[in-house]
């Protein structure tokens, strides 16, 4: 008997610990496939109908064209145009946006002819006028959100993963998020986002994707519903291409006063 328990106390010795995963660790490997599956774009370049509507529910719209850079190494840079309506055409928004230090921002309005840049203690304020606010125009980092794994569940009929993030840098607006990504492709689904009281403030939800290049997935309508206001704003994007050969010079804050 005792020749049986030694053996048993060697091999248990010998044997590799077994790590269990932890619920932070299976969210920050969720959301890492995630990004990996959309590496490798290069850049690319949008058409998009902002609908805006208040509490009662009557709309106005603006047409906008928009150009993003993947930058290796840190964020992606991204330019929004607004060509409607007159009296903001010309407006010109441009994002540098980063792992671990504060993002970039610089906002071009044709009315005073001058370009301001957006202090990241305003980031949490609305960008022109729509209830999204400059920080969720910036470009998604790993680094910028710490994550938990929450549970699955099925949302409209798609089986996904919930996770909670938490944003990493000074003077967001949230406290919190709640996002939905679907298992098959890894897409977001659904994002709520909390207020600095831990209220729920916003609902984001992603519809109508495609895929371009044969990897690449992207939601053509957005809808950011704000829980506290009754007002929304709807992203209706067309006309996607990839890999036109953009590059650094194509997103240059000199170059917003020349923007139509």
């Amino acid at each position: 008997m005792r020749n049986w328990i030694t053996t048993l106390a060697l091999l248990i010795a010998v044997l590799p610990v077994v790590h269990a995963e932890t619920d932070a660790e299976k969210g920050l490997a969720i959301m890492t496939e995630a990004d990996n599956r959309d590496k490798g774009w290069q850049d690319s370049s949008a058409d998009m109908l902002m609908i805006l509507r208040n509490r009662q529910g009557k709309e106005s719209q603006r047409e906008i064209r928009v150009k993003n850079l993947e930058v290796n190494g840190d964020g992606d840079k991204g330019l929004t145009v607004f060509n409607t309506p007159r009296d903001i055409k010309g407006t010109a928004f441009l994002t540098y946006s980063h792992s671990l230090v504060p993002d970039e921002q610089w906002l071009y309005l044709p009315a005073v002819k001058r370009v301001k840049r957006i202090s990241s203690k305003n980031k949490s304020g609305p960008f022109m006028g729509s209830e999204f606010a400059f920080e969720d125009i910036s470009s998604f980092e790993i680094p910028k959100y710490s994550y938990l794994f929450l549970r699955d569940e099925v949302l409209d009929g798609q089986a996904c993963f919930v996770l909670e993030m938490q944003p990493q840098y000074k003077h967001s607006g949230y406290t919190k998020s709640t996002v939905w990504i679907d298992k098959q492709e890894y897409r977001i689904q659904r994002i709520d986002f909390y207020d600095r009281k831990n209220a729920l403030l916003k609902i984001q939800r992603f519809a109508d994707y495609n895929q371009y290049l044969g990897q690449y997935w992207r939601a053509h309508t957005m809808t950011m519903e704000n829980q506290q206001n009754g007002k929304s704003t709807t992203l209706k994007w067309s006309n996607f291409v990839f890999r036109k050969g953009l590059t650094d010079k194509d997103f240059e804050k000199n170059d917003l006063k020349r923007q139509r």
